[in-house]
């Protein structure tokens, strides 16, 4: 490949970094003390936190819906989040972009010695071992700790969703024998857990009432594993099922809901639900 052709394909990233600079400018001067917005400057790292998880998931829903425009505004939304969180940081002495950038170049390219460095690569698999190996190094973990299914569960459990991670705990901890013989045992298993959250729900200990809850949800998690099913899909699915019946259901309202009876309510649900099956 000849230096002119390189060039050509590195300048639309190249392009970018205008945008970009103007990109951090401008949150910075959202953030300045003199004449900046006041909703930003009110802004913490923790009070961010549910944008972050929220325009994640934006993304991910522009992406499946395949419309270009959405993706790009989306991702639009989520970069921002990263350079806001990094202009606080930066504002209290934490870090900067600048180090956010480096940083994570950095792994990139020490996780990559296939690609950066002289290590040669048939597979794959092979690639997931070297990454799982480097980054196993970097944290100064044993192989023996690596391969603890604790620590790799506990992971789940704090960086995903918790039905993501449900499924996940559920599909790690089968593999190492965690496991029911057949289906029936975790219908049995999902009988005597509901048993036990209506019992709790007869007390006034909330605690107990969430981890109750907590158990029969992951039995479900369980069911849905044996099924072939995905839980965080169906009630993907319920959710978007629910809101469209609610939506023919005030086409077809007269007036507003709170002024109509439970019965009326439910006439109107099964009204929508057959259009929606029609």
């Amino acid at each position: 490949m000849s230096s002119s052709d390189s060039t050509n394909q590195k300048s639309p990233q190249l392009s970018a970094l205008p945008a970009l600079q103007q990109l951090i400018e401008v949150v910075a001067q959202l953030r300045s003390p003199d004449g900046g917005c006041p909703w930003d400057l009110a802004q913490t790292p923790q009070t961010l936190t549910p944008y972050v998880i929220e325009e994640a998931y934006e993304v991910v829903d522009a992406i499946g819906s395949g419309n270009k425009d959405a993706i790009a505004e989306e991702l639009g939304d989520l970069l921002l989040q990263v350079v806001l969180q990094a202009q606080i940081a930066s504002e209290e002495g934490n870090f900067s972009l600048t180090e956010v950038a480096q940083g994570i170049i950095q792994k990139l390219i020490r996780r990559h010695p296939h690609v950066f460095g002289d290590v040669e690569v048939q597979s794959a698999e092979e690639v997931h071992q070297n990454w799982e190996q480097i980054k196993a190094a970097e944290k100064g973990e044993t192989p023996q700790q690596t391969q603890l299914l604790s620590r790799k569960l506990s992971r789940y459990a704090r960086t995903l969703p918790p039905l993501m991670a449900g499924m996940k705990i559920s599909q790690k901890a089968a593999a190492a024998g965690f496991e029911w013989d057949n289906v029936e045992g975790v219908w049995a298993k999902f009988n005597e857990e509901l048993a036990e959250f209506q019992e709790a729900l007869q007390e006034e200990d909330k605690a107990h009432q969430q981890a109750e809850l907590g158990d029969l949800l992951f039995t479900v998690i369980n069911l849905a594993r044996w099924y072939e099913l995905d839980p965080s899909e169906a009630l993907q699915g319920t959710n978007q099922r629910f809101i469209g019946r609610l939506q023919k259901m005030e086409a077809n309202a007269e007036r507003p809901f709170s002024d109509y009876t439970l019965d009326e309510l439910e006439k109107l649900w099964q009204q929508a639900k057959r259009m929606s099956e029609s």
